[in-house]
């Protein structure tokens, strides 16, 4: 098909018409880029064809209306310049979606199986290293409840940052409620077990990182 084919139109068609052609031929082509491509491209061999009959003198009535309107567009007094043919436009390509998780707040519910027993046996552990062992050893003992917490978090949760964050979250309210304790009771159990003000205070850390640990879901 040659250009005027491809665009429905004859020689003889004036420049409107040729413009309200090409718009047709795109809105009937819809997203298909190389019928695009293609109406554009007869599109432009038109143009060119206008243009070699200019510069040959065959000046036809549609082309010598397109000279004046092309003439009248510009303003100020500037002479116009021959339009010249436009590339073939490209197809669009899609914009890649980025979507950012929303931050949500975990839910409570009790693990099961190995998440369960888990956390409570390494609790019971290190409850019993808090309060055997020297005082001096509290810190490595949370240090190793907030791993436990970490990784059983990571396991229920599916994401290793929000598991680190309450756990860390969890390992400070401990801390802050352990101090307090500290100030407002005499540190000393009974049966005759007294403790230092260390193991006092790594008490309730230690218990809210294994209830978080078995809870937080």
């Amino acid at each position: 098909m040659n250009p005027y084919e491809r665009l429905g139109i004859t020689p003889e068609a004036s420049f409107d018409a040729v413009q309200a052609a090409k718009l047709a031929r795109l809105e009937e082509a819809g997203d298909d880029p190389q019928g695009r491509a293609r109406i554009e491209a007869a599109y432009d061999a038109v143009l060119m064809d206008r243009l070699k009959e200019r510069q040959q003198g065959k000046v036809s009535s549609a082309a010598l209306n397109a000279s004046q309107r092309e003439a009248a567009r510009p303003s100020g007094g500037v002479a116009a310049k021959p339009s010249l043919p436009s590339l073939p436009s490209l197809p669009s390509l899609p914009k890649p979606a980025i979507s950012l998780p929303t931050p949500t707040l975990p839910s409570l519910a009790l693990a099961d199986g190995r998440q369960r027993w888990l956390p409570l046996a390494a609790g019971a552990v290190l409850l019993l290293a808090l309060l055997l062992s020297p005082p001096t050893n509290a810190e490595l003992v949370l240090a190793f409840a907030t791993v436990l917490t970490v990784v059983a978090l990571q396991r229920r949760l599916g994401r290793l940052l929000p598991a680190a964050g309450w756990s860390v979250l969890l390992l400070s309210l401990g801390l802050l409620i352990g101090g307090l304790l500290v100030r407002a009771i005499d540190p000393a159990l009974p049966l005759g077990l007294p403790l230092a003000a260390q193991q006092v205070q790594g008490l309730p850390p230690l218990l809210l990182l294994v209830l978080g640990a078995l809870l937080l879901a």
